[in-house]
Formats: structure tokens, C-alpha cells, sequence
């Protein structure tokens, strides 16, 4: 999934950043919970789960943590950065019960799954404990602790999708929304932690992800973004016979796989946009390109992590292709989805990385031409396969120095990307209003750029057609030419 730190453009959406709170609600709960998410998409979905969860315990959500009488951290535990940055914030919440002593402090997610113990008897931080499976346990693990016990439940699932639960959308703008289609992750890249802080891969089923997007739809939602680990594995039979690696490896004519979904979801409406995220370049599919193509309204955007530019590395990482076949995979991509834009995930630093690894990494990203990109220099995980096999041998200061050149490249990409498309029209699904003046509103494309242009009267939730007229770094500056027509 998608991070924020080192990286030159932002992420998904806003309310998506790394280190991002997101407590919102009602404030005339006799309970209330105050909820911040960390890290990736996915964890922010999360939290719209545990606070539905928790809803029918009787608490609603706050945007004050001062009125809370439970405050949540759901954690991210991909790099070391984010880790510590969590643990400050917790011990500055812990410091809040001298002026509440009733306060409890919960911790969710990837980081509760990896440091239960250390969180909870060690250092003494927090009161509750669950992990990315245990949110259907919260009001159990809550009983628990107004019986004066602290409370944990980090065990993972093979079948926990909370298909059936109804998100409370704290994260939401009443646009834009998150639709989790699967989780977990059965990819071992080397680095990485998730497969054993969220477990296996397991898909949702079809027809609860539908009913859940015909409902946001209904309620005026113009916007979701399908999530997983890795959407392109998706599959689901309702062949009970076909489970696990039997349905992966069954006829697609038994299943339905992401390219089927996608086209099920754009068909509920032609105003109604779908992105997802992530994909892993070895199993998005041109079955994918082609559904991607032929709906309009499946927006022309794709992140497709590459990690490194240099294949013995990408060996080590364990992402199963070299560099030459990530580029036949984006030169597929362009041949098929000519406008489609394109960002990707890098890691500098990684275990014996040279120079001329590195220069390889630099060489790919001239190459592709990325319209975003996310960066970071490696940062071991215990637990991970590298760590147990590789010697995390990069200086730091090389690490950083390395981050720095690609940011830099990167830097110029978004100059050729962005004046590219000067003089160019696009459709834009309007947002908010702009960071700089309540005059102008901003809003997205399909390309998941981000457009400004003078509010008149134009409101959140509309499609306009906007040409642009110049570019900045990181922002397209247009004019409105007329509304859409759908």
C-alpha cells in the first residue's frame, strides 16, 4: 500500500498521510472513542471498521480527544520512522491521563500485531490491544477493561474479510470512500512485514463489496477506491470446493477475478469513479488493462511498485520479476491505456545494494517517467525474511544520499508529466475548496491529478471539464470550460 514519507507527491487522498489524525463525530456520546490512523489505506479503512464495531457498544466518535473516554491509534509498522513517531504521540496520550485518569489508550493495527507485549508490559503505554483480525472482539476486549484487566487479541484469520459490517465513514468527505476487497498478503517480499503482521490473502465476497458500493452511491458518494494488499489477486468463487490455492489455480471461467469485479462495480453508474490500489506488477493482468479501457469511469491510474531498478536486487527483495520484464509489463500498460498514468514505490539502501544497483534504480525511473512516486531509503523490520538472511550493510548516510538523487529525479518527472498537460481538457470530480483560497476549488482528474480552478458558483461533488492553462510541481492550474453530461 501507499506511504507518504520521502515522497515527492502525496498520497491517495489527503486524509491518507502517514501520521494523519482522524477523529471525527458526534460529541453527545455518553462514550465516545477518538480514533488516529497512521500509514496506508488500508489502515484508515480499518479504523471506519473498528468505529462501526464499536458503535453498537454504544460509542459514537469525537473530534476532540479531550472528550474522549477511549483514544485508538491504528498503527503502521512498515518502517522504523513510523514506529517511533507512534510511540511519541502515545506517550504524549499517556500524559493526558493525569488530567483524565479514566482515559484508556488502545492500539491498533500492523504495530499492534508485532509489539503486543513490549506495548502493553514493558513499556506500559497502552490498555488494549488488538490486531488487524481482532476488530469484531473490541467490545469484548472493552468489557475488559472496565473490569480493570488490560486487554489483547492479535490473532490472525484465514477468513476475516468484516464483509457484513457497514463502515462508519470518519475518513470520508462525502465524496471519496474506501471499499476493502480482500486482505492480507501471501507475497514474501523480503522486506516486508505485512504477511505477518495482517496474515494470508483472503478475498471478500462480490456481492458484499457491490451492495456496499450501490450504498455509498446512494448516499451521493461519487468515488471509491477498491483496497488490498494486492487487489490483482483477487478472486472468489461460490464454489465452497474452490478455496486457497485451488481457486487461484481454477478456470476463470469459476471465478471472479479483479478484472470481473472492476467491471461490476463501474456498472452501477457512469458517474460513479473507481480506482484501486496496490498492484504488484506480477499478477495485474491484460484482462485488467482491457476492463480498465473499456469503462470510462475505471480511472486511467495505476501504482505498480517496482522497488528497484537493478534485477539482482529485485531477486533479493523476492518480487519474482527482473527489470527488464517490469518494463514489458509498463510498456503493456501504455500500449493498451495510452493515458494511463503510472507511479510506483521505491527503496533505496536495500541489503548490498551498490552504486551501480543504485544508478540502475535512477536509470529506470528516466526511463518510465513516473507520474508519482513514492520514496524511501530501507528500513529493516524484524521478523522479515531480510532480516533473518541479509545484512542490512548500507550506511545510512548512503541511504540517504541515494533517496535524495531519486527525489530529485523525480523532481524533473513531475515537471515533463505536469507541462504535458498544459492546454490539455479534463473531466475533474470536484472536491473541497483550495489549501491557498476558499475562491478556488480543487479537484481530481482521472490520472489522480490534482486540479485547481475558480470556485464561481461550482460545488463538491460535481464533474466539471477543465482545461489548463499552466503547471506547477505538484499542481495543474485550470479554467472551467463547462459541467459534465452524463
Amino acid at each position: 500500500m501507499q506511504e507518504t514519507e520521502n515522497t515527492v507527491e502525496k498520497t491517495i487522498d489527503e486524509n491518507r498521510q502517514g501520521e494523519v489524525l482522524s477523529g471525527v463525530g458526534n460529541k453527545n456520546s455518553s462514550k465516545k472513542m477518538y480514533i488516529e490512523s497512521y500509514g496506508c489505506q488500508m489502515n484508515f479503512s480499518d479504523s471506519e471498521i473498528a468505529a462501526s464495531v464499536l458503535s453498537k457498544k454504544g460509542y459514537t466518535t469525537t473530534n476532540n480527544i479531550d472528550d474522549a473516554d477511549v483514544v485508538f491509534l491504528n498503527t503502521c509498522s512498515i518502517r522504523d520512522n513510523a514506529e517511533v513517531t507512534i510511540k511519541k504521540r502515545l506517550k504524549h496520550i499517556v500524559g493526558n491521563k493525569r488530567k483524565n485518569p479514566n482515559l484508556k489508550v488502545g492500539i491498533l493495527g500492523c504495530m499492534a500485531e508485532r509489539l503486543k507485549s513490549k506495548l502493553l508490559e514493558e513499556e506500559k503505554l497502552v490498555d488494549l490491544v488488538a490486531g488487524p483480525d481482532a476488530y469484531r472482539d473490541l467490545p469484548n476486549l472493552m468489557d475488559k477493561l472496565d473490569g480493570g484487566d488490560k486487554s489483547v487479541n492479535v490473532q490472525l484469520s484465514r477468513d476475516e474479510t468484516y464483509s457484513d459490517i457497514d463502515p462508519v465513514r470518519i475518513n470520508s468527505n462525502g465524496i471519496t470512500a474506501f471499499i476493502s476487497i480482500m486482505r492480507g498478503c501471501d507475497n514474501m517480499c523480503t522486506f516486508c512485514v505485512v504477511p505477518f503482521t495482517r496474515g494470508r490473502e483472503r478475498s471478500r465476497d462480490p456481492k458484499s463489496i457491490l451492495d456496499e458500493a450501490k450504498n455509498l452511491y446512494a448516499k451521493g458518494y461519487k468515488e471509491i477506491t477498491l483496497l488490498g494488499q494486492n487487489v490483482d489477486s483477487y478472486r472468489w468463487s461460490d464454489d465452497p470446493n474452490l478455496r486457497g490455492k485451488s481457486l487461484k489455480e481454477a478456470p476463470r471461467k469459476d471465478v471472479i477475478d479483479f478484472s470481473k469485479l472492476l467491471e461490476l462495480v463501474a456498472e452501477i453508474a457512469p458517474d460513479f469513479r473507481i480506482r484501486f490500489t496496490t498492484s504488484h506488477p506480477k499478477d495485474i493482468t491484460d484482462d485488467v488493462l482491457y476492463s480498465m479501457k473499456k469503462y470510462d469511469n475505471i480511472c486511467k491510474y495505476i501504482h505498480l511498485p517496482a522497488q528497484s531498478g537493478n534485477s539482482r536486487i529485485l531477486e533479493k527483495m523476492n518480487r519474482t520479476y527482473t527489470r527488464e520484464w517490469y518494463l514489458e509489463k509498463v510498456n503493456k500498460i501504455r500500449e493498451i491505456i495510452p493515458e494511463c498514468a503510472i507511479s510506483t514505490d521505491i527503496i533505496t539502501g536495500f541489503c548490498s545494494e551498490s552504486d551501480g544497483d543504485h544508478q540502475d534504480t535512477v536509470s529506470l525511473m528516466k526511463e518510465v517517467v513516473y507520474d508519482y512516486a513514492y520514496m524511501f531509503f530501507y528500513s529493516e523490520r524484524p521478523g522479515t525474511l531480510a532480516a533473518k538472511k541479509f545484512d542490512d550493510d548500507v550506511p545510512l548516510a548512503t541511504k540517504k544520499s541515494r533517496l535524495r538523487e531519486i527525489i530529485d529525479v523525480q523532481t524533473e518527472n513531475n515537471k515533463i508529466t505536469n507541462n504535458k498537460c498544459v492546454g490539455e481538457t479534463y473531466q475533474v470530480l470536484i472536491e473541497k475548496f483550495s489549501k491557498k483560497s476558499d475562491k478556488d476549488l480543487c479537484g481530481r482528474n482521472s490520472n489522480y491529478r490534482t486540479i485547481v480552478f475558480p470556485a464561481e458558483d461550482y460545488k463538491a461533488g460535481e464533474y466539471v471539464n477543465v482545461k489548463i492553462v499552466r503547471a506547477t510541481g505538484g499542481t495543474l492550474i485550470g479554467e472551467v470550460v463547462g459541467r459534465v453530461e452524463f
